[in-house]
């Protein structure tokens, strides 16, 4: 007990310590906090503003290595709406360049996004503007500028193969599960939107002390806490940039649309829809201007008619139509079928050229007679099928596996079906088992409701160069770490038809070009198996049209190509597409050609005034520019 008792003075003195130190701390907080306003006065004067950094976007590449697509530095004016506080609305609307209309509306805009965090006030600044706006903007507490970089094209061409990039929308957002604010940039169409992903990179932020006057001061905590940006994945596309730009000029003031490709892989070595446009107008300030006015031109230059356009395939359809009728067994290599100047069956006439007798399959061929190809066709239903409903829909899987009345699987967006008959469409014109081969026999002659793209056209010359395959056709060519979307590019997509046919289909679009309906496409040394086509067209001139491949062995291209009222195939589209053939495999024209390509050149098939937005289907300007870009020449 004694122990105890002698303790009790020291817990008091403990006590009394603590009690003490708690007092003390207490009177310095007061002191700092109510009397002494220095701490006060350093916290008015600091903030902590956090900014986004935007990552550069991947910068894309053609299949030889030629930059296509990079960045360049773009300016702009943010807001924080919390901090804008008693500024010269007047003055500010006088340095900025805007009125105050404007400044009321992105200032309310900006506050229904968020009053505490930072919103894209204006964008698309000049690097003169920016150093003027610049200088006098510690005057308006709230604003700051921020650099963020914008696509630029170093060629005036393949605008709807790489597509452009925009501002997000609302659906944007919230597709992005939150990745994407108010003022992000988006791919909208072509590679910049199938390969967005990869492009975009990831999103940094830095966070800098600012004075009252909205000034950086530096960052904060030297930066420790800052995320850096990482940069979009550079691509490398399939696509021959020489060649696409040589392919354009060639398509200048005509609509339709051309598809190359390498059938031994799928990679597209072109893709062209005309009329066409600079995709540096869809850059900059003035990009809203110059949308709008594409969106209006009646000439659509918007569209991508190579996957989108709906075109009947007219004769180009004819060696497919042989194929799969020697698969079945229905036509065989050596019949042969007399043309007096057409088909005729039930009351239904079809015309034909004059032409000798047909009397295989490659005289079929080359000769391009519809007579023949109406026959085949009935044949090929009446082969087997109980009905011609059977036979329409054994047709219409034929096709199927051609890529034909289905979409190719481009990485592309908006490729477009085409269109194969089925039996119910024709139950609801004739009547439910009221109609026969007969009623629509120019299917066979790629006519009728037959419907097929530029580019499945294209594909279809990729199987017969294959021998009965193909490979999903594809822009992308290497990025890294897509080995996944890489090997979906690998697979062979069979027809099923026996690798033996291919050789009469082949010689047949040889027949075409050496003795045909195709001999201004001839090429010296290089042996061109092709198919013109005269397509009918209700609302005015035939669509010429033209699907090829090139050499006849170890083949390297495949070219389709669709020239809108051009007439006969061979008046436009086979020099055309010759053109482009000759160009990738000798690197150049030759002599004795070159009064064949001025021609294409200048031939003017739209004949319309010319737009206030200049683009390469209209600008003699833009002709000067691609001409530059395709030089040197590849030897």
């Amino acid at each position: 007990m004694a122990v105890i008792e002698n303790l009790k003075p020291r817990s008091y003195i403990i006590q009394a310590l603590i009690v003490a130190i708690f007092i003390i701390f207490f009177i310095r907080l007061f002191y700092l906090q109510i009397i002494d306003d220095t701490y006060k006065q350093i916290a008015d004067d600091r903030g902590i503003r956090k900014e986004q950094v935007d990552p550069d976007r991947g910068q894309i590449f053609d299949r030889n290595g030629k930059l296509i697509v990079y960045n360049e530095p773009s300016y702009k004016l943010m807001v924080v709406p919390s901090q804008v506080k008693d500024i010269d609305t007047n003055r500010f609307c006088d340095i900025v360049g805007v009125d105050k209309a404007f400044f009321i509306k992105k200032l309310t805009e900006a506050k229904s996004f968020s009053r505490m965090r930072e919103s894209v006030f204006l964008s698309q600044i000049s690097a003169d503007e920016f150093g003027r706006i610049e200088e006098y903007l510690y005057e308006f507490k709230g604003f700051y500028t921020a650099i963020s970089p914008v696509r630029k094209y170093a060629y005036p061409a393949a605008a709807h193969l790489l597509g452009y990039v925009a501002e997000v929308d609302s659906n944007d957002i919230k597709k992005s599960g939150g990745y994407y604010r108010n003022a992000d940039v988006i791919g909208k169409s072509g590679v910049e939107k199938s390969y967005e992903n990869l492009l975009r990179g990831q999103k940094g932020f830095k966070n800098i002390v600012i004075d009252r006057f909205g000034r950086e001061v530096g960052p904060l905590n030297d930066g420790s806490e800052d995320i850096a940006p990482v940069a979009g994945k550079n691509l490398t596309l399939t696509i021959d940039i020489e060649l696409q730009a040589y392919a354009e000029q060639l398509l200048v003031n005509k609509r339709g649309a051309l598809v190359a490709i390498e059938p031994s892989t799928g990679e597209i070595l072109a893709i062209v829809s005309s009329p066409n446009y600079d995709p540096n107008l869809l850059v900059g300030s003035l990009r809203t201007k110059n949308f709008a006015k594409l969106v209006m031109d009646e000439e659509r230059p918007l569209n991508n008619r190579a996957l989108s356009g709906y075109y009947p395939p007219g004769s180009t359809f004819k060696p497919v139509m042989a194929a799969i009728s020697m698969d079945i067994g229905s036509l065989s290599s050596g019949d042969g079928y007399g043309c007096n100047g057409g088909y005729a069956m039930g009351g239904h006439t079809v015309d034909c050229h004059n032409h000798p007798y047909a009397g295989n399959v490659e005289l079929g061929i080359g000769h391009s007679c519809n007579t023949y190809f109406c026959y085949t066709f009935k044949y090929f239903m009446e082969h087997n099928h109980a009905t011609p409903t059977d036979g329409l829909r054994d047709f219409n899987e034929h096709l199927a596996l051609w890529g034909i009345g289905t979409r190719t699987g481009i990485d592309l967006p908006n490729e477009r079906n085409g269109n194969v008959p089925d039996p119910e469409d024709y139950d609801k014109i004739y009547g439910k088992g009221s109609w026969k081969a007969s009623n629509c026999v120019t299917l066979g002659i790629g006519q009728d409701q037959l419907i097929v793209t530029p580019l499945q056209s294209s594909n279809s010359m990729a199987v017969i160069a294959n021998s009965g395959f193909f490979y999903t056709p594809h822009v992308l060519k290497y990025a890294e770490d897509v080995d996944s979307i890489l090997q979906e590019f690998k697979v062979k997509h069979e027809t099923g038809i026996n690798d033996s046919i291919f050789p009469y289909i082949q010689r047949g679009m040889a027949g075409a070009v050496n003795y045909g309906t195709a001999r201004i496409a001839h090429i010296d040394s290089i042996q061109v198996c092709g198919k013109t086509g005269t397509a009918e067209n209700p609302h005015g001139k035939s669509h010429s049209w033209f699907s090829c491949y090139a050499p006849q062995e170890n083949p390297k291209i495949t070219v389709a190509i669709i020239v809108e009222n051009g007439g006969w195939g061979a008046s436009y589209a086979a020099p055309i597409a010759s053109l482009v053939i000759e160009k990738y495999l000798k690197g150049e024209i030759s002599e004795k050609r070159k009064y064949l390509e001025q021609r294409m050149f200048d031939a003017d098939l739209i004949q319309k005034p010319k737009p206030e937005t200049e683009t390469p289907a209209d600008s003699a300007k833009t002709k000067n520019l691609i001409q530059a870009a395709v030089l040197p020449t590849k030897k």
